[in-house]
């Protein structure tokens, strides 16, 4: 009931940017909502985009579709980590830091636990660590969500352009974070809306890493290997180079499920969960996305605002 509500809402900003589409896509910002616990997330349309960075061997770039989703504003914190799983593990205490020390395994309990909490099914299987991507709850993004997230409709090496120089107005990195991770939200964000997407903390995607898998891969809504060893990691951390906070870069760390394993202190996390029915690729996305979700690096999002709970 909740998602025709929002999707209601959404309609009469939707119709006006179809009148738009073919012009140069308009200033506004992403939807953002608040959880029924009060986070904030942003919701992206559905979109086709350029994955990939042609300088590194495992990220040959590629079109992938990916349907309409929401993405935590900011990584989760400390105190948030706290609220839902009643104990804290990161090292470096701070409730508005990012929450870190964390294990895969323990990103996805949080999900499940954050979806009970919000009256939501949970999408994970503990026994079996799979997830099921028709629940309604909280999740890991997979790679090619987080990746079109973190791009906002851009192309270029960081979503800010091509100079690393600048990469200090966005991000905490090896260069300025003093030597560990720092309060979320401080830096510029994405034009998306989205903070800390580069360096502070490597944050977990659903996915198993494969070197070769985006040649092997589905165009649409690509969710990963079925089995492997590691994890994929995105989005560089507060001791790595501007190197490694590029959009396209990879990264892949054990995913620690025996308690016997801990976490180390560069990997924390941000949450998704699933859109309103998304509009299918080849049947009208452009009603959504005008294009590939921004025109170009310099143009906003074409989306329109609402500030509501699911």
């Amino acid at each position: 009931m909740k998602h025709y509500i929002i999707t209601a809402l959404l309609l009469p900003g939707t119709l006006a940017l179809f009148q738009g589409c073919k012009r140069k896509a308009p200033d506004a910002v992403s939807s953002e909502i608040r959880t029924e616990s009060g986070i904030k997330m942003v919701q992206l349309p559905g979109g086709w985009f350029t994955m990939g960075d042609e300088n590194e061997v495992d990220a040959k770039p590629h079109k992938v579709f990916v349907s309409s989703f929401y993405i935590d504003k900011y990584p989760v914190t400390q105190e948030e980590y706290q609220r839902v799983m009643g104990e804290n593990p990161s090292r470096w205490k701070a409730s508005k830091n990012p929450v870190e020390q964390v294990r895969w395994s323990d990103a996805v309990r949080y999900c499940n636990g954050r979806s009970r909490l919000d009256g939501l099914r949970p999408c994970y299987d503990l026994s079996t660590w799979e997830c099921d991507f028709d629940a309604n709850g909280y999740r890991l993004p997979t790679e090619a969500e987080w990746e079109y997230a973190c791009r906002a409709g851009t192309k270029t090496t960081y979503f800010f352009g091509n100079d690393p120089s600048k990469l200090k107005n966005y991000a905490w990195f090896d260069e300025n974070s003093a030597t560990k991770p720092r309060p979320v939200g401080q830096k510029l964000p994405n034009p998306s809306g989205l903070y800390d997407m580069y360096g502070n903390v490597w944050e977990w995607c659903n996915d198993f890493y494969k070197v070769d898998y985006y040649q092997q891969g589905p165009q649409e809504d690509p969710k990963g290997p079925k089995t492997g060893d590691n994890k994929v990691v995105r989005g560089g951390a507060w001791k790595f180079s501007a190197q490694s906070c590029r959009s396209g870069y990879r990264y892949n760390e054990a995913p620690g499920y025996a308690d016997i394993c801990f976490g180390y202190d560069i990997y924390g996390f941000r949450c998704v969960r699933n859109g309103p029915d998304a509009i299918q690729p080849g049947h009208g996305s452009s009603v959504i996305s005008c294009g590939e979700y921004h025109t170009s690096s310099q143009d906003k999002p074409c989306l329109s605002t609402v500030d509501r709970n699911f």
